[in-house]
Protein backbone atom coordinates (compact mmCIF):
# COMPACT_ATOMS: atom_id res chain seq x y z
CA UNK A 1 0.00 0.00 0.00
CA UNK A 2 1.28 3.12 -1.24
CA UNK A 3 0.01 5.98 1.09
CA UNK A 4 0.41 10.18 0.52
CA UNK A 5 0.10 11.60 3.86
CA UNK A 6 -0.03 15.58 4.00
CA UNK A 7 0.94 16.99 6.89
CA UNK A 8 0.89 21.23 7.80
CA UNK A 9 2.02 22.53 10.83
CA UNK A 10 2.17 26.33 11.09
CA UNK A 11 2.64 27.18 14.84
CA UNK A 12 3.86 23.98 17.24
CA UNK A 13 5.33 20.49 16.10
CA UNK A 14 2.36 18.70 17.29
CA UNK A 15 0.72 17.82 14.37
CA UNK A 16 3.98 16.46 12.51
CA UNK A 17 5.49 14.03 15.29
CA UNK A 18 2.05 12.78 15.95
CA UNK A 19 1.59 12.06 12.39
CA UNK A 20 5.36 10.57 12.17
CA UNK A 21 3.96 8.17 14.61
CA UNK A 22 1.44 7.06 12.52
CA UNK A 23 3.75 6.38 9.77
CA UNK A 24 5.43 4.91 11.94
CA UNK A 25 2.85 2.28 12.69
CA UNK A 26 2.57 1.61 8.59
CA UNK A 27 6.26 -0.04 8.78
CA UNK A 28 5.10 -2.76 6.17
CA UNK A 29 4.01 0.40 3.64
CA UNK A 30 5.03 2.91 1.68
CA UNK A 31 4.78 6.79 3.34
CA UNK A 32 5.55 9.78 1.15
CA UNK A 33 4.73 12.63 3.58
CA UNK A 34 4.28 16.11 2.41
CA UNK A 35 4.87 18.67 4.76
CA UNK A 36 4.78 22.45 4.02
CA UNK A 37 5.87 24.36 7.42
CA UNK A 38 9.27 25.24 9.10
CA UNK A 39 11.95 22.60 9.21
CA UNK A 40 11.38 20.29 11.99
CA UNK A 41 14.23 17.64 12.71
CA UNK A 42 13.76 14.23 13.13
CA UNK A 43 15.10 10.97 11.89
CA UNK A 44 12.91 9.32 9.21
CA UNK A 45 11.26 5.95 9.14
CA UNK A 46 12.87 3.51 7.11
CA UNK A 47 9.58 2.96 5.12
CA UNK A 48 8.73 7.00 4.34
CA UNK A 49 10.07 9.62 2.13
CA UNK A 50 9.67 13.10 3.14
CA UNK A 51 8.93 15.81 0.87
CA UNK A 52 9.19 19.50 1.37
CA UNK A 53 6.94 21.97 -0.69
CA UNK A 54 8.07 25.53 -0.58
CA UNK A 55 7.54 26.74 3.52
CA UNK A 56 4.19 28.70 4.63
CA UNK A 57 3.57 29.37 7.93
CA UNK A 58 1.01 31.75 9.33
CA UNK A 59 0.93 34.74 11.88
CA UNK A 60 -0.05 33.87 15.38
CA UNK A 61 -4.05 35.16 15.00
CA UNK A 62 -3.75 32.36 12.07
CA UNK A 63 -5.11 35.38 9.50
CA UNK A 64 -1.92 35.66 6.88
CA UNK A 65 0.40 33.56 5.63
CA UNK A 66 4.34 34.35 5.64
CA UNK A 67 6.88 32.40 3.63
CA UNK A 68 9.71 31.11 5.25
CA UNK A 69 11.69 31.38 1.79
CA UNK A 70 13.46 34.57 2.67
CA UNK A 71 12.61 37.45 0.14
CA UNK A 72 9.55 35.50 -1.12
CA UNK A 73 5.84 36.44 -2.49
CA UNK A 74 2.85 34.70 -0.80
CA UNK A 75 1.04 34.33 -4.52
CA UNK A 76 4.01 33.09 -6.05
CA UNK A 77 5.32 30.54 -2.98
CA UNK A 78 0.76 29.22 -3.66
CA UNK A 79 1.70 28.96 -7.20
CA UNK A 80 4.76 27.02 -6.85
CA UNK A 81 3.26 24.86 -3.77
CA UNK A 82 -0.04 23.79 -5.36
CA UNK A 83 2.05 22.72 -9.24
CA UNK A 84 4.35 21.06 -7.06
CA UNK A 85 1.77 18.79 -4.97
CA UNK A 86 -0.02 17.96 -8.38
CA UNK A 87 3.46 16.60 -9.63
CA UNK A 88 3.69 14.36 -6.48
CA UNK A 89 0.44 13.31 -6.64
CA UNK A 90 0.71 12.41 -10.30
CA UNK A 91 4.10 10.51 -9.64
CA UNK A 92 3.00 9.26 -6.79
CA UNK A 93 -0.24 7.67 -7.25
CA UNK A 94 -1.21 7.09 -4.22
CA UNK A 95 -3.51 4.07 -2.88
CA UNK A 96 -4.83 6.47 0.02
CA UNK A 97 -4.42 9.82 0.45
CA UNK A 98 -4.29 10.83 3.66
CA UNK A 99 -4.50 14.42 4.82
CA UNK A 100 -4.01 16.28 8.54
CA UNK A 101 -6.92 17.90 10.32
CA UNK A 102 -8.09 19.78 7.36
CA UNK A 103 -11.12 20.34 6.71
CA UNK A 104 -11.87 20.70 10.58
CA UNK A 105 -8.85 23.13 10.27
CA UNK A 106 -6.36 24.46 7.96
CA UNK A 107 -8.89 26.81 6.19
CA UNK A 108 -6.44 28.56 4.46
CA UNK A 109 -4.86 25.72 3.05
CA UNK A 110 -7.88 24.83 0.82
CA UNK A 111 -6.18 26.40 -2.43
CA UNK A 112 -4.02 23.33 -2.82
CA UNK A 113 -6.31 20.62 -0.72
CA UNK A 114 -9.10 20.88 -2.27
CA UNK A 115 -7.92 20.76 -6.59
CA UNK A 116 -5.72 17.49 -5.30
CA UNK A 117 -8.90 16.11 -3.57
CA UNK A 118 -11.17 17.03 -6.40
CA UNK A 119 -8.70 15.00 -8.59
CA UNK A 120 -8.37 11.85 -6.49
CA UNK A 121 -12.32 12.49 -6.64
CA UNK A 122 -11.99 12.05 -10.73
CA UNK A 123 -9.73 8.96 -10.85
CA UNK A 124 -7.01 11.28 -12.03
CA UNK A 125 -4.49 9.25 -9.79
CA UNK A 126 -5.72 6.10 -9.88
CA UNK A 127 -7.98 4.19 -7.58
CA UNK A 128 -7.15 6.09 -4.36
CA UNK A 129 -9.14 6.81 -0.57
CA UNK A 130 -9.09 10.41 0.70
CA UNK A 131 -8.72 9.80 4.68
CA UNK A 132 -8.74 12.83 7.12
CA UNK A 133 -6.47 12.24 10.37
CA UNK A 134 -8.13 14.73 12.99
CA UNK A 135 -7.05 15.54 16.67
CA UNK A 136 -9.35 14.81 19.61
CA UNK A 137 -10.33 18.20 20.49
CA UNK A 138 -11.25 21.49 17.78
CA UNK A 139 -10.70 24.42 17.77
CA UNK A 140 -13.67 26.68 18.52
CA UNK A 141 -15.29 29.10 16.34
CA UNK A 142 -17.60 32.40 17.23
CA UNK A 143 -20.30 31.02 14.32
CA UNK A 144 -20.60 27.04 14.93
CA UNK A 145 -23.35 26.92 12.48
CA UNK A 146 -21.16 28.18 10.17
CA UNK A 147 -18.13 26.26 10.39
CA UNK A 148 -20.33 22.99 10.65
CA UNK A 149 -21.75 23.65 7.16
CA UNK A 150 -17.93 24.28 5.39
CA UNK A 151 -16.43 21.36 7.01
CA UNK A 152 -19.83 18.96 6.04
CA UNK A 153 -19.00 21.07 2.16
CA UNK A 154 -15.55 19.93 2.16
CA UNK A 155 -15.76 16.53 3.87
CA UNK A 156 -18.19 14.60 2.61
CA UNK A 157 -17.84 15.47 -1.29
CA UNK A 158 -14.09 14.63 -0.99
CA UNK A 159 -13.76 12.04 1.55
CA UNK A 160 -14.19 8.51 2.29
CA UNK A 161 -12.96 7.73 5.88
CA UNK A 162 -12.12 10.11 8.47
CA UNK A 163 -9.42 9.20 11.50
CA UNK A 164 -10.61 10.93 15.34
CA UNK A 165 -7.37 9.87 17.46
CA UNK A 166 -8.66 10.10 20.63
CA UNK A 167 -10.33 7.63 23.21
CA UNK A 168 -14.17 8.61 23.35
CA UNK A 169 -14.23 7.24 27.00
CA UNK A 170 -11.81 10.72 27.49
CA UNK A 171 -12.83 13.04 24.93
CA UNK A 172 -15.82 12.54 22.13
CA UNK A 173 -15.83 14.24 18.67
CA UNK A 174 -19.39 15.42 19.04
CA UNK A 175 -18.02 17.54 21.94
CA UNK A 176 -16.49 19.83 20.34
CA UNK A 177 -17.84 19.85 16.92
CA UNK A 178 -21.91 19.62 16.81
CA UNK A 179 -21.92 18.61 13.21
CA UNK A 180 -20.66 14.75 14.12
CA UNK A 181 -24.11 13.13 12.69
CA UNK A 182 -23.74 15.05 9.60
CA UNK A 183 -21.07 13.47 8.44
CA UNK A 184 -20.94 11.40 5.69
CA UNK A 185 -17.68 9.66 5.35
CA UNK A 186 -17.12 6.88 8.14
CA UNK A 187 -15.47 7.74 11.17
CA UNK A 188 -12.96 5.79 13.27
CA UNK A 189 -11.47 6.43 16.93
CA UNK A 190 -8.36 5.18 16.95
CA UNK A 191 -7.23 5.97 20.40
CA UNK A 192 -4.54 8.64 21.38
CA UNK A 193 -1.71 8.48 19.49
CA UNK A 194 1.47 8.05 21.76
CA UNK A 195 4.82 6.51 21.62
CA UNK A 196 5.82 3.96 24.32
CA UNK A 197 9.36 4.54 25.77
CA UNK A 198 12.04 3.05 24.87
CA UNK A 199 13.73 1.20 27.95
CA UNK A 200 17.00 0.66 26.36
CA UNK A 201 17.05 4.40 25.64
CA UNK A 202 15.97 5.45 29.15
CA UNK A 203 18.51 3.07 30.07
CA UNK A 204 21.08 4.49 28.12
CA UNK A 205 20.22 7.78 29.21
CA UNK A 206 20.18 7.03 32.90
CA UNK A 207 23.79 5.84 32.37
CA UNK A 208 24.83 9.30 30.85
CA UNK A 209 22.89 11.76 33.23
CA UNK A 210 24.23 9.69 36.30
CA UNK A 211 21.48 10.69 38.26
CA UNK A 212 21.45 7.84 41.33
CA UNK A 213 18.78 8.95 43.58
CA UNK A 214 18.27 12.72 42.62
CA UNK A 215 14.80 13.44 40.93
CA UNK A 216 14.92 14.74 37.99
CA UNK A 217 12.14 17.14 36.47
CA UNK A 218 12.12 17.90 32.99
CA UNK A 219 10.61 21.68 31.93
CA UNK A 220 9.25 21.70 27.94
CA UNK A 221 7.02 23.74 25.54
CA UNK A 222 7.08 21.81 23.03
CA UNK A 223 7.62 23.89 19.50
CA UNK A 224 8.72 27.11 21.15
CA UNK A 225 7.17 29.75 19.33
CA UNK A 226 5.02 30.50 22.93
CA UNK A 227 5.59 29.45 26.67
CA UNK A 228 8.17 32.21 27.72
CA UNK A 229 6.59 32.45 31.20
CA UNK A 230 6.53 29.14 31.69
CA UNK A 231 10.22 28.85 31.42
CA UNK A 232 11.16 31.46 33.17
CA UNK A 233 8.88 30.31 36.11
CA UNK A 234 10.69 27.18 36.06
CA UNK A 235 13.88 28.72 36.00
CA UNK A 236 13.20 31.07 38.63
CA UNK A 237 11.62 28.23 40.95
CA UNK A 238 14.15 25.62 40.55
CA UNK A 239 17.58 27.36 42.65
CA UNK A 240 15.03 28.15 45.47
CA UNK A 241 13.18 24.23 45.22
CA UNK A 242 17.08 22.90 45.16
CA UNK A 243 17.49 24.10 49.18
CA UNK A 244 14.90 21.80 50.34
CA UNK A 245 14.44 19.08 47.58
CA UNK A 246 18.15 18.82 45.84
CA UNK A 247 17.32 17.75 42.08
CA UNK A 248 18.18 18.19 38.31
CA UNK A 249 16.08 20.06 36.05
CA UNK A 250 16.48 19.56 32.37
CA UNK A 251 15.05 22.40 30.44
CA UNK A 252 13.77 22.41 26.45
CA UNK A 253 13.06 25.76 25.22
CA UNK A 254 11.37 24.44 21.77
CA UNK A 255 13.62 24.53 18.02
CA UNK A 256 11.63 27.74 17.58
CA UNK A 257 12.47 29.39 20.75
CA UNK A 258 13.82 33.13 19.48
CA UNK A 259 17.91 32.81 20.06
CA UNK A 260 17.62 36.42 22.52
CA UNK A 261 15.38 34.43 24.30
CA UNK A 262 17.36 30.90 24.26
CA UNK A 263 21.13 32.90 25.25
CA UNK A 264 18.98 34.38 27.92
CA UNK A 265 18.13 31.20 29.56
CA UNK A 266 21.27 29.87 29.31
CA UNK A 267 22.88 31.90 30.83
CA UNK A 268 20.75 31.77 33.63
CA UNK A 269 21.44 28.18 33.97
CA UNK A 270 25.19 28.29 33.74
CA UNK A 271 24.80 29.99 37.74
CA UNK A 272 23.39 26.63 38.62
CA UNK A 273 25.04 23.44 38.34
CA UNK A 274 21.81 21.73 38.50
CA UNK A 275 20.06 23.10 35.38
CA UNK A 276 20.70 22.77 32.09
CA UNK A 277 19.00 24.54 29.15
CA UNK A 278 18.34 22.86 25.56
CA UNK A 279 16.39 23.77 22.60
CA UNK A 280 15.79 20.13 21.39
CA UNK A 281 16.41 16.60 22.42
CA UNK A 282 15.47 13.28 20.19
CA UNK A 283 15.33 11.28 23.17
CA UNK A 284 12.56 13.78 24.79
CA UNK A 285 10.19 10.42 26.13
CA UNK A 286 13.26 8.47 27.46
CA UNK A 287 14.16 12.10 29.54
CA UNK A 288 10.24 12.14 30.68
CA UNK A 289 10.14 8.07 31.59
CA UNK A 290 13.09 8.95 33.47
CA UNK A 291 11.43 11.83 35.42
CA UNK A 292 9.74 12.57 38.60
CA UNK A 293 7.90 15.53 37.37
CA UNK A 294 7.43 16.99 34.32
CA UNK A 295 6.29 20.97 33.84
CA UNK A 296 5.26 21.68 30.54
CA UNK A 297 2.57 23.11 28.20
CA UNK A 298 -0.51 21.32 27.42
CA UNK A 299 0.00 19.93 23.68
CA UNK A 300 -1.82 16.66 22.51
CA UNK A 301 2.01 15.05 21.71
CA UNK A 302 3.34 16.22 25.23
CA UNK A 303 0.07 14.92 27.13
CA UNK A 304 0.35 11.64 25.22
CA UNK A 305 4.05 11.60 26.41
CA UNK A 306 2.74 12.02 30.15
CA UNK A 307 0.28 9.01 29.79
CA UNK A 308 2.84 6.87 28.28
CA UNK A 309 5.50 7.45 30.77
CA UNK A 310 3.05 7.72 33.75
CA UNK A 311 4.69 10.49 34.67
CA UNK A 312 3.18 13.54 36.92
CA UNK A 313 2.51 16.90 35.35
CA UNK A 314 2.27 20.57 36.29
CA UNK A 315 0.47 21.49 32.98
CA UNK A 316 -0.20 25.26 31.51
CA UNK A 317 -2.48 25.05 29.02
CA UNK A 318 -2.26 27.51 26.02
CA UNK A 319 -5.59 29.45 26.26
CA UNK A 320 -5.89 31.18 22.84
CA UNK A 321 -8.30 28.15 22.18
CA UNK A 322 -10.07 25.25 24.42
CA UNK A 323 -8.10 22.32 22.89
CA UNK A 324 -5.11 22.26 25.78
CA UNK A 325 -7.19 23.17 28.50
CA UNK A 326 -9.82 20.88 27.84
CA UNK A 327 -7.79 18.00 27.76
CA UNK A 328 -5.76 18.88 30.61
CA UNK A 329 -8.32 19.32 32.71
CA UNK A 330 -10.34 16.12 32.12
CA UNK A 331 -6.84 14.02 32.70
CA UNK A 332 -6.62 16.29 35.94
CA UNK A 333 -9.81 14.75 37.38
CA UNK A 334 -8.49 11.45 36.71
CA UNK A 335 -5.41 12.32 38.77
CA UNK A 336 -3.21 12.39 35.99
CA UNK A 337 -1.70 15.63 36.17
CA UNK A 338 -2.77 18.94 37.69
CA UNK A 339 -3.46 22.11 36.15
CA UNK A 340 -1.19 25.56 36.56
CA UNK A 341 -1.98 29.05 35.49
CA UNK A 342 -0.52 31.80 35.22
CA UNK A 343 -1.04 33.03 38.48
CA UNK A 344 1.08 30.05 39.24
CA UNK A 345 4.03 31.04 37.40
CA UNK A 346 5.91 33.00 40.07
CA UNK A 347 8.40 31.76 42.15
CA UNK A 348 6.42 32.27 45.96
CA UNK A 349 3.58 29.82 44.06
CA UNK A 350 5.69 27.21 41.73
CA UNK A 351 7.75 26.23 44.33
CA UNK A 352 5.41 24.83 46.39
CA UNK A 353 3.52 23.06 43.41
CA UNK A 354 6.63 21.97 42.03
CA UNK A 355 7.74 20.17 45.88
CA UNK A 356 4.11 18.42 45.71
CA UNK A 357 4.54 17.53 42.32
CA UNK A 358 7.87 15.40 42.98
CA UNK A 359 5.86 13.89 45.80
CA UNK A 360 2.79 12.65 43.65
CA UNK A 361 2.47 9.76 41.70
CA UNK A 362 0.30 10.00 38.47
CA UNK A 363 -2.84 7.65 38.20
CA UNK A 364 -2.83 5.18 35.61
CA UNK A 365 -6.33 6.07 33.59
CA UNK A 366 -6.56 3.05 31.43
CA UNK A 367 -6.82 5.24 28.20
CA UNK A 368 -6.40 3.65 24.77
CA UNK A 369 -2.97 5.04 23.74
CA UNK A 370 -2.23 2.72 20.51
CA UNK A 371 -3.49 5.13 18.30
CA UNK A 372 -0.03 4.57 15.73
CA UNK A 373 -1.05 1.01 15.27
CA UNK A 374 -4.61 1.42 15.50
CA UNK A 375 -4.73 3.72 12.57
CA UNK A 376 -2.52 1.72 10.61
CA UNK A 377 -5.09 -1.52 10.45
CA UNK A 378 -7.57 0.91 9.79
CA UNK A 379 -5.58 1.87 6.45
CA UNK A 380 -5.27 -1.57 5.81
CA UNK A 381 -8.89 -2.58 5.97
CA UNK A 382 -9.65 0.21 4.14
CA UNK A 383 -7.34 -0.22 1.16
CA UNK A 384 -8.23 -4.07 1.73
CA UNK A 385 -12.09 -3.30 1.31
CA UNK A 386 -11.22 -1.05 -1.91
Amino acid sequence: MRIVFYCQHVLGVGHMFRSLEIVKALKDHEVILVTGGAHVDFDPPANMTRIQLPGLMMDEKFTRFIPLEEGAEVDDVLVRRLRQFKEIMAEQRPDIFMVELFPFGRKKFRFELLPILKKVRRGEYGKCQSVCSVRDILVEKKDMQRQVERVHGYLNPNFDHVLVHSDPDLVRLDETFPGVDGIVPEVHYTGYVARKPDPAETEQLAVELNLGNTPLVVVSVGGGHIGRDLLRGALAASPILNETHPHRLAVFTGPYAEEDEFQRLQKAAKVYPHITVKRFTKRFLAYLDLARLSVSLGGYNTTMNLLATNTFGLMYPFLQNREQNMRARRIEEKGGLKVITQDDLGPERLVPLMREGLDRKAEPLNLNLDGGPNSARILEAIHAAG
